[in-house]
């Protein structure tokens, strides 16, 4: 029996819809919050990770941020899927694109998710599991985005535990040293998060997707302003919620 609220939700398991969108940004769960969904109520705060419940097109949803980093969104997404009776969770967040075909601001949808983090260790497999979205959300998800006219690509995600890279010889301001490895086998893009969200919703035997907005390229040194990446991403997060109702 567990206990509410958690030691990271203060909510109830009736607080939440049973599909909850993640961006990494609490503004951006504010925004998405104030400006998508009908009647949003606050149901959590706590260290300043705002989640809401509200409606959309008549049907219940909710949105949470994750923090950044597979850390951050394994605590916050193990606690929905394990204690709260959330069965799909659809990370909204940016990436930076690592193939040329990319441009800024195109959507990339995760697959897969290749990672640097040891988070999968805990789970004790004799192998490499290979992290992947659930097939119900990424079907749903490819015909909203057809439907909506977006520009979209569908493939695997890197997800990085590092940030800035510490390559010796590596030039000043760019991370695609040690990324064009992972370019080469045809990864789409760069995130923080996406690995760990498939590995726990696989272990709790729940859904999740990932849907990146591409902010910035590895290989153009293109990129967008944190208010940009804040205030502009409208499409993908019309895409997530087009899909949350479907399901």
């Amino acid at each position: 029996m567990v206990n509410y609220p958690t030691p990271h939700i203060d909510a109830k398991p009736e607080d939440f819809a049973e599909t909850v969108l993640m961006p990494g940004d609490p503004l951006r769960s504010k925004r998405i919050a104030e400006n998508f969904l009908g009647d949003p109520v606050l149901v959590n705060n706590v260290r300043g990770i705002q989640g809401y419940t509200g409606t959309y097109k008549g049907r219940k949803v909710s949105v949470m941020a994750s923090g950044m980093g597979i850390p951050s969104i394994g605590i916050y997404s193990f606690e929905l899927f394990n204690f709260f009776g959330v069965k799909n969770i659809i990370r909204v967040g940016s990436a930076g694109a690592m193939q040329t075909n990319i441009k800024i601001h195109d959507i990339v949808i995760g697959m897969g998710a290749s990672t640097t983090s040891h988070y999968a260790d805990q789970f004790h497999l004799p192998g490499a599991f290979a992290p992947v979205c659930s097939f119900e959300l990424l079907e749903k998800c490819i015909e909203n985005a057809k439907k909506l006219g977006l520009t979209y690509h569908v493939g695997n995600l890197l997800s990085s535990d590092t940030y800035y890279n510490d390559d010796d010889g590596a030039p000043e301001g760019k991370r695609f040293f040690t990324l064009g490895a992972w370019q080469k086998m045809g990864v789409l893009a760069v995130e923080m998060e996406a690995a760990g969200l498939y590995l726990n919703a696989a272990r709790a035997g729940k859904n999740a997707l990932a849907i990146c907005t591409v902010s910035d390229h590895i290989l153009t040194g293109e990129n967008t302003t944190s208010l940009e990446r804040q205030n502009s991403f409208n499409d993908m997060i019309s895409l997530a919620l087009e899909t949350a109702i479907e399901l």
